[in-house]
Protein backbone atom coordinates (compact mmCIF):
# COMPACT_ATOMS: atom_id res chain seq x y z
CA UNK A 1 0.00 0.00 0.00
CA UNK A 2 2.59 2.02 0.72
CA UNK A 3 4.69 2.07 -1.98
CA UNK A 4 1.35 2.29 -4.09
CA UNK A 5 0.55 6.29 -2.02
CA UNK A 6 4.42 6.70 -3.45
CA UNK A 7 3.76 6.35 -6.89
CA UNK A 8 0.21 7.61 -7.06
CA UNK A 9 1.43 11.14 -5.65
CA UNK A 10 4.90 10.94 -7.30
CA UNK A 11 3.09 10.64 -10.83
CA UNK A 12 1.26 13.43 -9.81
CA UNK A 13 4.12 15.53 -9.14
CA UNK A 14 5.60 14.71 -12.44
CA UNK A 15 2.88 15.11 -14.87
CA UNK A 16 2.66 19.20 -12.98
CA UNK A 17 6.34 19.15 -13.78
CA UNK A 18 6.52 18.23 -16.73
CA UNK A 19 3.17 19.69 -17.55
CA UNK A 20 4.31 23.70 -16.13
CA UNK A 21 8.05 23.15 -17.85
CA UNK A 22 6.50 22.73 -21.55
CA UNK A 23 3.27 25.27 -20.89
CA UNK A 24 3.34 27.66 -17.92
CA UNK A 25 0.84 29.32 -18.98
CA UNK A 26 -1.69 26.60 -19.66
CA UNK A 27 -0.77 25.34 -16.25
CA UNK A 28 -1.55 28.11 -14.44
CA UNK A 29 -4.82 30.01 -16.42
CA UNK A 30 -7.45 28.08 -14.48
CA UNK A 31 -6.24 30.14 -11.43
CA UNK A 32 -6.61 33.49 -13.58
CA UNK A 33 -3.09 34.07 -13.96
CA UNK A 34 -1.35 35.41 -17.06
CA UNK A 35 2.09 35.04 -17.60
CA UNK A 36 2.88 37.63 -20.02
CA UNK A 37 6.45 38.06 -19.10
CA UNK A 38 9.00 36.11 -19.43
CA UNK A 39 10.38 36.24 -15.51
CA UNK A 40 6.63 34.65 -14.84
CA UNK A 41 7.34 32.12 -17.07
CA UNK A 42 10.49 31.60 -15.11
CA UNK A 43 8.90 31.29 -12.12
CA UNK A 44 6.12 28.93 -12.88
CA UNK A 45 8.82 26.65 -14.22
CA UNK A 46 10.80 26.76 -11.14
CA UNK A 47 8.22 26.51 -8.45
CA UNK A 48 5.82 23.78 -10.22
CA UNK A 49 8.15 22.41 -12.70
CA UNK A 50 11.18 21.93 -11.07
CA UNK A 51 9.61 21.49 -7.62
CA UNK A 52 7.48 19.09 -9.00
CA UNK A 53 10.19 16.54 -10.78
CA UNK A 54 11.78 16.89 -7.45
CA UNK A 55 8.98 15.81 -5.26
CA UNK A 56 8.15 13.09 -7.78
CA UNK A 57 12.06 12.30 -8.06
CA UNK A 58 11.79 11.94 -3.92
CA UNK A 59 8.84 10.05 -4.04
CA UNK A 60 10.68 7.44 -6.45
CA UNK A 61 13.51 7.45 -3.86
CA UNK A 62 10.98 6.39 -0.83
CA UNK A 63 9.51 4.03 -3.24
CA UNK A 64 12.79 2.03 -3.73
CA UNK A 65 13.79 2.74 0.35
CA UNK A 66 12.91 1.46 3.40
CA UNK A 67 13.49 2.75 6.92
CA UNK A 68 14.63 6.44 8.53
CA UNK A 69 14.98 7.87 4.98
CA UNK A 70 11.39 7.02 3.75
CA UNK A 71 10.09 7.85 6.73
CA UNK A 72 11.80 10.87 6.02
CA UNK A 73 10.64 11.90 2.28
CA UNK A 74 6.97 10.81 2.77
CA UNK A 75 6.80 12.68 5.90
CA UNK A 76 8.16 16.15 4.58
CA UNK A 77 6.44 15.81 1.22
CA UNK A 78 3.12 15.01 3.06
CA UNK A 79 3.90 17.97 5.34
CA UNK A 80 4.98 20.07 2.23
CA UNK A 81 1.46 19.26 0.55
CA UNK A 82 -0.43 20.25 3.88
CA UNK A 83 0.74 23.08 3.77
CA UNK A 84 0.01 24.02 0.38
CA UNK A 85 -3.64 23.06 1.76
CA UNK A 86 -3.81 25.15 4.61
CA UNK A 87 -2.64 28.15 2.55
CA UNK A 88 -5.78 27.56 0.91
CA UNK A 89 -8.32 27.19 3.49
CA UNK A 90 -6.62 30.67 5.00
CA UNK A 91 -7.86 32.53 1.59
CA UNK A 92 -11.05 30.82 2.27
CA UNK A 93 -11.07 32.95 5.38
CA UNK A 94 -9.40 36.07 4.17
CA UNK A 95 -10.19 36.19 0.62
CA UNK A 96 -13.42 36.11 -1.79
CA UNK A 97 -15.09 32.84 -2.17
CA UNK A 98 -14.21 30.61 -5.39
CA UNK A 99 -15.83 28.21 -7.43
CA UNK A 100 -15.02 24.73 -6.22
CA UNK A 101 -12.27 24.46 -9.45
CA UNK A 102 -9.58 24.71 -9.31
CA UNK A 103 -8.88 26.20 -5.56
CA UNK A 104 -11.08 23.30 -3.60
CA UNK A 105 -10.53 20.56 -5.78
CA UNK A 106 -6.39 20.84 -5.66
CA UNK A 107 -7.25 21.85 -1.93
CA UNK A 108 -8.48 18.18 -1.66
CA UNK A 109 -6.17 16.40 -3.50
CA UNK A 110 -3.13 18.50 -1.20
CA UNK A 111 -5.28 17.05 1.43
CA UNK A 112 -5.63 13.37 0.76
CA UNK A 113 -1.83 13.16 -0.40
CA UNK A 114 -0.58 14.96 2.88
CA UNK A 115 -2.74 12.20 4.86
CA UNK A 116 -1.84 9.19 2.39
CA UNK A 117 1.95 9.97 2.59
CA UNK A 118 2.37 10.90 6.49
CA UNK A 119 -0.12 7.57 7.51
CA UNK A 120 1.89 5.31 5.14
CA UNK A 121 5.19 6.83 6.37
Amino acid sequence: MAIAVDIVVGVFFLAMGVYALAAPAALISPFGIRLEQAEARYEVRAVYGGFGLAMAAMLAVAATNDGALRTGIMVTIGVALGGMAFGRIASAVLDDRTAFYPNWFYCIVETVGAVALVSTA
